[in-house]
């Protein structure tokens, strides 16, 4: 631009080569259909293509860390369950676990079996939620359908031996809250054939869908590295051919005899990485699932009658010290960090979940695709928001 007395000249480029580009931030969230839940992704597009993402946290945080501080051992059942929501059963059971290594308690063998059916009904819940969602997140309605009417099964027994449908509140210390129904072995024994011969048809429009291939297979790949460098665990850390499940490697309840060589238990990984696999494993972890609940039924039905829990005293102090209590929850790695000064409330409990690590992942994996792909890639992370923020 030149300027002659009054008069100003401006020159400007003509044509795409002259224009001032400059990328674009959006937000996508916190609430927005691409989301499934109260989180915010804040991405810097240029065109069609991701540049940057940033997931912002905490819009459903609670505070259930220090709220576990001024509740007992008792009461921390409560909140512990909730985080994320599809696996309240499992939620559950880190906390009462660790109390009760703390406390040097042997629970009875009853309440071992019977935990780890519950647990495993529990995962074959958490999994079939997204083995619906997911499919209608790209655009397929009919099968949430499908996974709704096998969700209702067994929801339906978990419900006659819990008397809740999402919160459970069945683990206490010691144990379990009280014995299972009469009778109702033989229900959940009706209910998993049923959900084991009507899966077909939830597989049938999943498996080898090509539009569902087509918008999975080779995007938003995961290396083994970045797994590790970021804590991912679980099915997506499996999808990427990480081969660890703690109740395997790291046995708890009765899964150091169910994977024991011969047993039921396997482990299901895949190679590639991407939106596929991961899906893939999540499916193939039903079908394991649903064995090992039918392994924990066969056992149970041959422990005699006895007790499902411990006597506990009215005032449960745990004594001094700290322990680290890690399941392997549907989602992934499940801790508590349990630190005692001997009073009958935890001085300390963190808690570890596993959708934070698996949504602190996006930051990595959703540069370079498309914005087509970021759905597709979301929803193949697999989280709970409230796990997230907790």
């Amino acid at each position: 631009m030149t300027t002659t007395g009054d008069q100003r000249e401006l020159t400007v480029g003509l044509g795409a080569g002259g224009l001032a580009t400059a990328d674009m931030v959006l937000n996508i969230g916190p609430q927005h259909p691409a989301t499934h839940g109260v989180l915010r992704l804040r991405i810097v597009v240029d065109g069609e293509r991701i540049v940057a993402a940033e997931p912002v946290v905490g819009y459903m945080h609670r505070g259930a860390e220090k709220l576990f501080e001024v509740r007992d051992y008792r009461q921390i059942v409560v909140l512990a369950n909730r985080h994320d929501w599809l696996s309240a059963f499992s939620n559950e059971l880190g906390v009462v676990l660790g109390v009760e290594q703390m406390l040097g308690m042997e629970v009875p063998e009853r309440a071992v079996w019977a935990r780890t059916l519950l647990a495993e009904l529990n995962r074959v819940l958490n999994h079939l939620m997204f083995l619906g969602s997911y499919p209608l997140e790209l655009g397929a309605i009919t099968p949430i359908f499908y996974a709704f009417r096998e969700r209702e099964e067994l929801q339906a027994v978990m419900e006659e031996a819990s008397g809740g449908r999402m919160h459970y509140m069945f683990n206490r210390v010691g144990g379990l809250k009280e014995d299972l129904p009469a009778g109702w072995l033989d229900r959940v024994a009706h209910a998993l054939a049923a959900v084991r011969g009507r899966l077909p048809d939830l597989e049938s429009l999943i498996v080898g869908n090509e539009i569902l291939e087509a918008r999975t297979r080779g995007v938003g790949v995961l290396s083994p590295e970045t797994i590790a460098a970021y804590g991912v665990s679980g099915p997506i850390a499996r999808g990427s051919g990480v081969d660890l499940d703690l109740r395997r490697d790291e046995p708890y309840l009765a899964y150091g005899e169910l994977f024991a060589p011969g047993g039921p238990g396997r482990v299901v990984t895949r190679s590639a990485g991407d939106c596929l696999s991961r899906l893939e494993v999540l499916l193939e972890q039903v079908h394991v699932s649903l064995d090992l609940a039918d392994a924990c039924l066969d056992r149970l039905r041959t422990l005699p009658r006895g007790p499902v829990n411990v006597k506990l005293p009215k005032v449960l102090k745990v004594p001094e010290g700290d322990l680290y209590t890690a399941t392997e929850n549907p989602l992934g790695f499940n801790g508590y960090y349990l630190v005692s000064r001997g009073e009958k409330t935890p001085w300390r409990l963190k808690l570890r979940s596993a959708s934070f690590n698996n949504v602190a992942v996006l930051a990595e994996v959703l540069p370079g695709n498309l914005i087509a792909d970021m759905v597709a890639i979301l929803g193949s992370m697999f989280f709970v928001v409230g796990d997230v923020d907790k």
